[in-house]
């Protein structure tokens, strides 16, 4: 079982309510307080700034509001379920029972955020998906039969590369068609009536050499012997061989944070893609976290750097096209905003560098 002193989520007397942007998202919810102000990272924040340090400006400086993406949205609700069904006996957790929790998540989920409503077309019944009622297409010619069988289809609400015009809204029985897919792609990939994961949604922090790093691992499973698995799922496809390095930076991170709070390095990181149901694993060793350790130090060396020049420059690489600053940004001829009167602050403020969030990543 996990070390409950170094695992437990801050309780009610160590938050602070702050508006903030996470990713997709403008929402108001209770964060971490740090104290004093120790400089903290999350993995997320990492990314934002090696995938373009204007990015990470945008986010965390700017906080500028970003519609719900669908993707995003999508990843969350599958991770509910997932999580979810570990509630359930063993004998019990087969694939109708995951998929009939995913309508009480979504609700949910809409319920705390109600803005990811807007990202499914109203006034479709939802249909039975765990008992494969029939139900429309989610993409063009694919029925969603394909989908439930676990067949990969194409995202119907991801933009089209270099599209400017928005995609259609998929109805609700398109939605839950697609997300009882990834879970019955899930259930091909792993057997979680073997499965009694030590900790779900776990909340990990680790203070190293003055930076906290913090962040949200799906599930970890403790051996008998004490050896440590770290999973994650996603919902994207699993990356090709030059871009499994950003991938696996995540898991490292997380893997760092366990073996500084419980002195263990974990056996095996295990990233598992729904999409196109494939599983990535990697077996970490000391030397690779302490270099792992060197670059998230160096990372945020180069963000106080950044927020004390205000040279946030633009880095372009293929995920421009789903940039939602695209427009705004100079490196495709747009115009940033100024940067506000207290920008240096901003920058390194713990409450937004270290914001973690459990789904983070989710669609990755």
């Amino acid at each position: 079982m996990a070390d409950p002193t170094t695992c437990q989520l801050p309780s009610a007397h160590d938050v602070v309510e702050r508006e903030v942007v996470d990713g997709s998202r403008h929402l108001s919810e209770a964060l971490p307080r740090v104290r004093d102000m120790t400089p903290a990272l999350s993995p997320s924040r990492a990314s934002d700034f090696m995938q373009c340090p204007l990015l990470y400006r945008f986010r965390v400086v700017d906080r500028l509001p970003e519609p719900p993406s669908a993707a995003a949205a999508r990843g969350t609700l599958v991770h509910a379920a997932l999580e979810r069904v570990f509630d359930l006996p063993a004998a019990e957790r087969t694939p109708e029972a995951t998929i009939a929790l995913l309508p009480e998540q979504w609700a949910r989920l809409v319920e705390e955020e109600p803005e990811l409503a807007s990202l499914v077309a109203a006034g479709v019944p939802v249909p039975d998906v765990a008992a494969g009622v029939p139900v429309p297409d989610v993409a063009e010619g694919v029925p969603v039969s394909d989908v439930a069988a676990g067949v990969p289809v194409p995202d119907p609400t991801a933009p089209a590369q270099g599209a400017d015009a928005e995609p259609p809204l998929p109805d609700e029985a398109a939605w839950f068609a697609e997300a009882a897919g990834f879970v019955r792609t899930w259930f091909t990939l792993e057997d979680p009536t073997r499965l009694e994961p030590a900790e779900r949604e776990l909340y990990v922090e680790a203070e190293v050499d003055g930076l906290t790093m913090r962040g949200y691992v799906d599930r970890l499973d403790v051996a008998p012997d004490g050896r440590l698995r770290v999973v994650d799922y996603k919902t994207g496809r699993s990356p090709s061989e030059l871009w499994e390095g950003k991938a696996l930076f995540q898991m490292k991170f997380y893997a760092l944070v366990l073996w500084r709070t419980r002195g263990v390095i974990p056996t095996l990181l295990q990233l598992v893609y729904l999409r196109d149901g494939q599983i990535l694993r990697y077996s970490p060793d000391e030397q690779e976290l302490l270099a792992t350790e060197r670059k998230i130090r160096a990372l945020w060396t180069a963000i106080e750097r950044a927020a004390d020049t205000g040279d946030w420059r633009p880095r372009r690489n293929r995920l421009c096209d789903w940039c939602h600053h695209k427009p705004i940004c100079p490196a495709w001829g747009g115009t940033p905003p100024p940067l506000p009167a207290d920008a240096e602050q901003r920058a390194v403020d713990p409450r937004a560098t270290g914001q973690a969030d459990p789904a983070d990543d989710a669609a990755e």
